[in-house]
């Protein structure tokens, strides 16, 4: 575990509250600020961290890596950041991308052609971590030339079944 200041702090508060509950019952010191100090890491552990876990969207990042990007596409979302950030794919040919990411998950549409765009490659990214998260994570990568011009980051509604 890393001890960091934020973790002080909160470590700190819920010290704080713990104490301030414990005086409301029992008004003798040697009692309340032992057992505060006892009661502190379960309540943060057990109570507060993870209530701050559901409802935070953190999630960890990694640098992207082709193995683990098709072997593992539902944590697609961990390397996009470095992905867009780095931009790893910004000029590279369809074939580079195909080598990088696999081949597309799907196509755009396209109603002026009425079909599909072979020009926009869609791949899924996974779910964010958190509570009450209804959207996937998806990117596509729009080609002109042959070569990547553009990353667009979007969501949308996961379906659990094909009767939805």
């Amino acid at each position: 575990m890393i001890i960091t200041p934020l973790f002080v702090i909160f470590l700190v508060i819920v010290f704080i509250l713990i104490l301030m509950f414990v005086n409301t019952i029992d008004k003798r010191k040697w009692i309340t600020i032992p057992l505060s100090l006892i009661l502190t890491p379960f309540i943060y552990f057990y109570a507060f961290y993870p209530l701050i876990n559901i409802f935070s969207n953190y999630h960890h990042e990694k640098y992207f890596d082709t193995k683990v990007w098709l072997s593992n596409p539902g944590f697609r979302y961990e390397m996009y950041d470095n992905v867009e950030e780095s931009d790893t794919l910004m000029g590279k040919s369809k074939e580079t991308v195909k080598e990088l990411l696999g081949t597309y998950e799907w196509l755009s549409w396209d109603d002026a052609k009425n079909g599909h765009n072979e020009n926009r490659w869609n791949y899924g990214l996974g779910v964010l971590p958190g509570a009450f998260n209804s959207k996937s994570e998806a990117v596509e990568i729009i080609f002109e030339d042959n070569k990547v011009s553009q990353l667009n980051h979007y969501q949308q509604d996961i379906k659990f079944n094909d009767k939805e």
